[in-house]
C-alpha cells in the first residue's frame, strides 16, 4: 500500500452506527411536555390574569399619556394586538398539549384502578366462599351449648338410674 493512498475507515459490524445529526433540532419530548404543563398551569391562574391586566393597562396608559416621542404604539395599539395574538397562538397549543398529557395520565390511572378493583372483587368473592365453607363446616361441629345440654341430659339419666348417690349436706362440708 502506498503512503499517499487513502484507506476507507474500517466499518465495525458488531457496533451500532453513530447517530447522524439531522437538519432539525433535537429535543426531549418529555421535557417539552413538562414545560408546557408548567406554562399551562401558570396561564390558568389568577396571578397571570392580574399581571396581564396590569401590563395592558400600563401599555395603554403609557402610549396615551406619554410624550409623543416616547410612545412606541399609537392609538389603535397594533403592536399590543400583535403581542396578544402571538401570546394566544402559543398558549392554546401549549394548553392542549398539557391537557393531552393529563388525559394520558388519567387513562393510565383509570386502567390501574380498574385492575385493582378486579383484584379486590376476586379477593372478596374468594373470602365469601371461604366464609360460606366455614359456616357449612361449623354446622357439623358440636357447639359448647349443645355439648352442655347433652351432658345435662346424661347426668339426669344417670341420676334416674341411681348411679350417683344422693347428695347430702354432710358430704359438702
Amino acid at each position: 500500500m502506498h503512503p499517499h493512498e487513502r484507506t476507507a475507515p474500517r466499518v465495525r459490524l458488531d457496533l451500532p452506527r453513530p447517530k447522524r445529526r439531522g437538519w432539525l433540532p433535537e429535543y426531549d419530548p418529555e421535557a417539552f411536555g413538562r414545560l408546557s404543563e408548567k406554562i399551562a398551569r401558570f396561564l390558568g391562574t389568577g396571578r397571570f390574569i392580574v399581571w396581564m391586566t396590569v401590563v395592558i393597562i400600563l401599555w395603554v396608559v403609557w402610549n396615551v399619556a406619554a410624550p409623543g416621542r416616547l410612545r412606541f404604539d399609537q392609538y389603535p395599539f397594533i403592536f399590543l394586538t400583535l403581542a396578544l395574538s402571538l401570546q394566544a397562538s402559543y398558549a392554546a397549543p401549549l394548553i392542549l398539549l398539557a391537557q393531552n398529557r393529563q388525559d394520558d395520565r388519567d387513562r393510565v390511572n383509570l386502567e390501574q384502578d380498574r385492575k385493582q378493583n378486579e383484584r379486590s372483587i376476586a379477593d372478596t368473592e374468594y373470602l365469601t366462599r371461604e366464609i360460606a365453607a366455614l359456616r357449612m363446616g361449623l354446622g357439623e361441629v358440636a357447639t359448647r351449648d349443645w355439648i352442655r345440654s347433652e351432658f345435662q341430659e346424661l347426668v339426669k339419666e344417670l341420676e334416674e338410674r341411681g348411679v350417683f348417690p344422693p347428695e347430702s349436706e354432710e358430704d359438702d362440708r
